[in-house]
C-alpha cells in the first residue's frame, strides 16, 4: 500500500517535467536592478569570462548559469548601463544580486513611425508552417527514448537538525541547492529506463516498449510504465498545452496575439542553424500561460529549441514552478524532430515557497535518438489496447548494458543515488513521514503484520444504534501480498447489539487484475445510498446530517466476487451474492401479491451477477491489492447483469436486473472541462421495495456527484430508469478577472442532474411503502452552482431542487460542502 501512495505521487508529478545538477559544478542563481529604482532589468547579459557560457536575465530580471569550466568571474553588460564585473566561486551554489548604474546618455531626436513588430512577423511565419514543421504530423515513425526521471526532497533544513537526524549526518554529502529557487534539497528517488516508441500519425495512436528500467526508492514496478515517452508529452506545436489537467495557451497558438506580447532580442548560431531568439510573456495576469524563450531557425521557421515556464500566477495548486525545455533537429523526413527534453516541476502540499514546508522537485530528462521514418507496422499493431509493454527481463539488465544503450553518461553523483535513496528510505524521519501519509490517505495505522482502522469510523452516531464503537482491521504486506483477511466489531448503546463482518482478499494476478473477494457482514445498511456516499458509520455522516439517521436497515449480507482483466481496461467479474433484510425493533415487511399483504420479518434474495467494464486506454499505478486509476480520455463504459433465484439457499424471489453507465470527460479549450454520466436500468419480475431500484438520496451536506443531493434515503423508487449527470468546470474563468478575487484563486462551476423513471402496476401493489416513499410521475431535476479550491481542498455549491417541491421534509435549497483535490 505504501507503494501505491508513493506511486501516485511519482505520478502526479509526471504529469507535466530538467536533469539532476551535479555538485561540483559553479551554479549561480541571481537577480539585476536599476540601482536607481530598484526595477528588475530583462534582457541584461551575463556571462562567464573566459568562457562561451552565458545567459540573460527574463522578464522579472532573475538569470541562473551553470558550467563546469575554470571561471570564477561574472561579467555583466546592458545597454545604457555600465558594465560590471562580478567575482563568483568556484565549484559552488551562489546567489547573487546585482544594480546595475545606468549611464545619462543624451539622445539626439528619433522620429518613430508606426511599422509591425518584427516578432510578430516571425510568429506569423512560424505560424504559416506549422503544419509542416509539427511532429505529430508525420506519417509513421518510431525512434529509441532515453529518460533519467529523479524526485528530490526539498525545504529539508529543519528536518535534518533533528535528533533522530544526528547519525544520519552523512546524507549531507547528497544535499544540494537548487539553481532554479535556491531550495536546499536531497535526491529520493531515481530512475532511468530505456525504450522504443511507435508512431502512427492518422489515425493518431502511440505504442511503446519499455525494454529495460532502473528504479531505486520504491519497490513498485507498475511505476514503469509511465517513465517511457507515453505518459508525459508536450507538443509545443499545439494550440493547448496540457499540464496537471488544465489547458495552457502554448506561445505559438494559432491565436497566441491574443495572449501573449513577443520580443526580437537576438539571433545567432545554434549547431549550424541561424536562429533568432524570441521572448515571450503574457498579456494579462493569472491566466494558464507561459514565459519564456523561443529560437526560430532563419530559413525554416521551424522551432529550433525553446525554455518557458509557467507564469507565477497560474491558478494551478501545489505547483511553485515548471520549466520545459525542448530541442529539435531536422529529420530525414525533412520535418523537424524533439531531440532532447528537460521537464522540471517543484512540487509543494503546502503554501507556495513558504519555508521550512516540505515539498519536492520532479526531474524529467529524455533523449531521442535513431529516428526511423515510414517504416510502418501491421495496423493491429498500432491499434492493440496495450499501450505500454514492460520486457519480462526490463529490471534484470547488468550494468554493461546501461553503459551501451545510454545516450549520456551518468554523473558520479548520479551513479551514488542508486545506493543513496535506498539508505535514505530507511531513515527513521522517512519512515515517519510515509505512514503519516498512509494513514492520511486510508485511515489505517500500519502495526507490524496489521493496519488497523480505519479510524474515522471507530466512533460515530445514528438515531437506531445510538453511539457506534467499532473496532477491525487487516493484514499489511508485511503479513502477505497475496492474501488480506479482514475484520471487525461494532456495538451501538442504544440498540445493544453487536455487529460484525469480515472479509479476505486473494490477488491471483496483479496485471492483468485477476482478484479474488469473499465478504460477509451481520450489520446496519443506508439502502438507497451511492457507492460514493460516506459509509453509515463514518464520523463526518454522523455531524454532517440534514435529517434524523433513522432509516438505517440491518443486514445479512454474503458477498463472492471474482474479477478476471483481460488487458488494461478491459475486465468482467462475476459475483454471487446473498442477502437478508431485517425490520428494525418492532415493525414489519408488509409484502403480497394481489392485495393480499403478508407481514415478513425477514425477506432474502440470492443472485449471480456478470458485469463488464470497458476503459479504452485507461492507466493505473498499482499497490499490492490495490490499484488507483489515473483516467483515460475516452468514454468508461459498465454493464452488470444480475440473475436472482428462487430458493437458492433460501432466496423468496426470482428476477432479472441490467445496468448500463457510461461516462466521460473533455476539455473545453480554455473554458474549462465538463463531465457527464448516463445511467439507466431495467428489473423484471416482483419484488419488495428493498430490492427495486431506490433511486440514490443524499440526508448530509456533503456533496456527492454520485447522488441527488436534494432527495432524501428512500424517496423514490422504480424499476425503469435513466438518469443524467452533467458538470463544467471553468477553472477560475470569470473570478480570476475580478480584483482582490483573483488573488484567492477560486474556481466556478455548475451542474445539474435529472431523472425519469417508472414502477410498474405489479410492484406498485406488492409493497406497502413506507412513509415518504413516491414512484416518479415526472422528470426529476436538482441544479447547483459553486465556488471550488477554497484553501485548495474545500467546495461550496448553492443546491437547488427543481421538481416534487411540494414532498415533506425536502431540501428545496441548501448549502453543501466538498471536499476535493485538484491541481
Amino acid at each position: 500500500m505504501n507503494n501505491l501512495i508513493f506511486g501516485l505521487f511519482l505520478l502526479l508529478l509526471l504529469r507535466g517535467w530538467g536533469s539532476p545538477v551535479a555538485a561540483q559544478s559553479t551554479r549561480v542563481l541571481g537577480t539585476i536592478t536599476d540601482s536607481i529604482t530598484g526595477a528588475p532589468l530583462p534582457l541584461v547579459s551575463i556571462a562567464l569570462k573566459g568562457t562561451s557560457t552565458g545567459t540573460s536575465t527574463d522578464f522579472e530580471g532573475s538569470f541562473s548559469l551553470e558550467s563546469n569550466e575554470n571561471a570564477d568571474t561574472l561579467l555583466i553588460s546592458s545597454i545604457g548601463y555600465y558594465n560590471q564585473t562580478i567575482a563568483i566561486k568556484k565549484g559552488q551554489f551562489q546567489e547573487v544580486f546585482i544594480e546595475l548604474v545606468p549611464k545619462n546618455i543624451t539622445l539626439n531626436e528619433v522620429i518613430i513611425l508606426p511599422g509591425e513588430n518584427p516578432a510578430e512577423i516571425l510568429l506569423k511565419k512560424v505560424l504559416a508552417k506549422k503544419d509542416e514543421h509539427n511532429p505529430d504530423k508525420e506519417d509513421f515513425y518510431d525512434v529509441d527514448v532515453y529518460n533519467k526521471v529523479q524526485i528530490d526532497a526539498n525545504n529539508i533544513e529543519d528536518m535534518l537538525d533533528g535528533r533522530s537526524m544526528r547519525k544520519f549526518q552523512w546524507i549531507s554529502e547528497y544535499i544540494d541547492t537548487s539553481i532554479v529557487n535556491g531550495k536546499v534539497y536531497l535526491p529520493i528517488f531515481f530512475t532511468e529506463s530505456v525504450s522504443k516508441l511507435y508512431y502512427r500519425g492518422s489515425p493518431k495512436s502511440k505504442r511503446e516498449f519499455i525494454e529495460a528500467a532502473r528504479i531505486s526508492g520504491v519497490e513498485n514496478e507498475s511505476v514503469a510504465q509511465y517513465l517511457g515517452n507515453m505518459y508525459q508529452n508536450v507538443n509545443f506545436y499545439d494550440n493547448l498545452i496540457t499540464l496537471f489537467d488544465k489547458n495552457f495557451v502554448s506561445p505559438i497558438a494559432g491565436f497566441g496575439l491574443a495572449y501573449y506580447k513577443y520580443y526580437l532580442v537576438d539571433s545567432s548560431y545554434i549547431d549550424s542553424d541561424w536562429c533568432y531568439k524570441v521572448m515571450f510573456r503574457p498579456r494579462r495576469k493569472q491566466e494558464l500561460t507561459f514565459s519564456g524563450e523561443m529560437w526560430i531557425n532563419d530559413s525554416s521557421f521551424a522551432i529550433k529549441q525553446y525554455e518557458m515556464r509557467i507564469v507565477p500566477d497560474a491558478n494551478v495548486n501545489f505547483i511553485n514552478d515548471m520549466i520545459i525545455e525542448q530541442h529539435f533537429t531536422r529529420g530525414d523526413s525533412g520535418r523537424w524532430m524533439l531531440s532532447k527534453e528537460k521537464l522540471l516541476a517543484d512540487f509543494n502540499v503546502f503554501q507556495k515557497n513558504q519555508k521550512g514546508t516540505l515539498g519536492f522537485y520532479g526531474h524529467k530528462t529524455t533523449s531521442y535518438e535513431n529516428y526511423v521514418f515510414n517504416n510502418p507496422q501491421s495496423s493491429g499493431f498500432y491499434s492493440h489496447p496495450e499501450r505500454v509493454v514492460v520486457a519480462d527481463d526490463a529490471y534484470e539488465k547488468p550494468e554493461s548494458y546501461w553503459e551501451n544503450v545510454r545516450h549520456d553518461t551518468l554523473s558520479s553523483e548520479e551513479q551514488d543515488i542508486y545506493t543513496m535513496v535506498d539508505s535514505v528510505t530507511q531513515m527513521p524521519v522517512f519512515r515517519t513521514w510515509q505512514d503519516l501519509v498512509f494513514l492520511f490517505t486510508t485511515g489505517y495505522y500500519i502495526w507490524g503484520n496489521f493496519e488497523i482502522g480505519p479510524y474515522a469510523s471507530m466512533v460515530s452516531f445514528n438515531d437506531i444504534e445510538g453511539t457506534r464503537f467499532r473496532f477491525g482491521g487487516r493484514t499489511s504486506n508485511k503479513f502477505s501480498k497475496k492474501i488480506m483477511p479482514s475484520a471487525y466489531i461494532a456495538y451501538g448503546t442504544k440498540d445493544e447489539t453487536f455487529k460484525y463482518g469480515s472479509g479476505f482478499t486473494w490477488m491471483v494476478d496483479k496485471k492483468p487484475r485477476r482478484v479474488f473477494d469473499i465478504n460477509y457482514k451481520h450489520d446496519m445498511e443506508q439502502l438507497g445510498m451511492s457507492s460514493n456516499g460516506f459509509r453509515e458509520d463514518y464520523i463526518l455522516a454522523s455531524l454532517l446530517s440534514r435529517n434524523a439517521t433513522n432509516k438505517l436497515t440491518l443486514v445479512d449480507e454474503l458477498k463472492l466476487n471474482y474479477s478476471h482483466e483481460w488487458f488494461s481496461g478491459f475486465s468482467n467479474s462475476i459475483r454471487f451474492m446473498k442477502k437478508d433484510i431485517f425490520p428494525i425493533g418492532d415493525t414489519v415487511f408488509n409484502f403480497g401479491e394481489n392485495g393480499n399483504n403478508l407481514q415478513r420479518n425477514q425477506v432474502r434474495t440470492s443472485e449471480i451477477s456478470i458485469g463488464m467494464r470497458f476503459a479504452y486506454k485507461e492507466k493505473y499505478v498499482y499497490g499490492e491489492f490495490d490499484r488507483s486509476s489515473l483516467g483515460t480520455t475516452y468514454p468508461i463504459l459498465q454493464t452488470s447483469y444480475s440473475l436472482g433465484i428462487k430458493d437458492l439457499w433460501g432466496a423468496d424471489f426470482s428476477y432479472q436486473r441490467l445496468n448500463v453507465n457510461i461516462e466521460d470527460w473533455f476539455n473545453v479549450g480554455a473554458l474549462g472541462w465538463s463531465k457527464y454520466v448516463i445511467d439507466a436500468g431495467k428489473i423484471w419480475e416482483t419484488l419488495p421495495y428493498p430490492f427495486l431500484k431506490l433511486h440514490e438520496g443524499n440526508e448530509t451536506y456533503f456533496l456527492d456527484a454520485a447522488s441527488f443531493n436534494t432527495m432524501n434515503y428512500f424517496e423514490f423508487v422504480s424499476d425503469e430508469w435513466v438518469s443524467l449527470y452533467y458538470t463544467h468546470r471553468f477553472d477560475g474563468l470569470f473570478l480570476n478577472r475580478i480584483p482582490l478575487l483573483k488573488k484567492l484563486k477560486w474556481r466556478e462551476v455548475i451542474w445539474g442532474k435529472g431523472l425519469i423513471g417508472r414502477l410498474s402496476d405489479k410492484n406498485k401493489d406488492y409493497s406497502q411503502f413506507p412513509e415518504g416513499m413516491y414512484t416518479l410521475n415526472k422528470p426529476y431535476f436538482e441544479a447547483g452552482a459553486g465556488i471550488d479550491n477554497i484553501f485548495k481542498i474545500l467546495r461550496v455549491d448553492a443546491v437547488w431542487r427543481l421538481s416534487y417541491l411540494d414532498h415533506p421534509d425536502i431540501a428545496k435549497f441548501h448549502i453543501m460542502f466538498g471536499l476535493e483535490v485538484y491541481f
